[in-house]
């Protein structure tokens, strides 16, 4: 029998998503647990040494806390039932951790993208990701077997890189609702390769239905010039 599983959340933590899509595709029960990261409850606290989510918390009683995304997925993918979300190979598992973390990298980028203060800052930002996503265009989806239009990162078979890349792909369904930033206009392996995740069902369920509210309302709250943008 699997362990009790439950994991602690934020709503628009995209590291959250990670895990949530891992669990999905493992079909792996579990408890999802919000809490407010402006006031962070003591038991959080004593649990999570970063104070930052997701954390899972792994069995009753004599709970183990796993903090840090990259871990928890590769916790699941290790002890999980399910299919396989890393590939056999040594080599091709350490590229696709390479990637994960290139994922993370980006998601810092879109961070200073949307929290940019003024255009100049603002332009910087956007050239930073479309280089990002020319480079996997590249060099990603260039050297992953089998990729084309309508697959995963590598192919046919979903992968934990892909769990990884749906999140990040989210921001700009909501970005792209107020303004079209121009980021994927020279990358079409990379707009199949979102279609494609997009459309996943452990994706799509990795946020709550009002997650593009949420996230809005969050954008418009940064007095950034992506917030006065959209209230334009």
């Amino acid at each position: 029998m699997s362990p009790t599983l439950r994991l602690v959340s934020h709503h628009l933590c995209p590291y959250v998503q990670r895990a949530v899509i891992t669990l999905a595709e493992k079909g792996e029960p579990h408890e999802r647990i919000n809490i407010d990261l402006a006031d962070k409850p003591d038991w959080f606290r004593s649990l999570s040494p970063l104070g930052k989510v997701p954390l899972l918390l792994v069995g009753e009683g004599d709970t183990a806390a796993l903090f840090e995304s990259a871990v928890i997925c590769e916790y699941l993918e290790e002890t999980a039932p399910g299919p396989r979300l890393h590939p056999a190979d040594p080599l091709a598992r350490a590229r696709h951790r390479a990637w994960i973390e290139f994922a993370s990298a980006t998601l810092n980028d879109i961070g200073g993208f949307y929290a940019a203060p003024d255009e100049d800052t603002f332009e910087r930002k956007r050239a930073d990701l479309a280089a990002k996503f020319a480079w996997l265009e590249r060099q990603g989806l260039g050297e992953a077997t089998a990729a084309g239009a309508g697959s995963y990162f590598a192919g046919e078979s979903f992968s934990l890189v892909d769990a990884a890349f749906g999140p990040v792909f989210r921001y700009f369904d909501v970005f792209e609702t107020f303004i079209d930033p121009g980021i994927f206009a020279a990358t079409p392996k990379v707009r199949a390769w979102r279609a494609a995740l997009a459309a996943r069902p452990s994706v799509r369920g990795a946020a709550a239905e009002d997650y593009p509210a949420r996230l809005a309302a969050f954008l418009r709250a940064r007095n950034s010039h992506l917030s006065r943008l959209m209230g334009a």
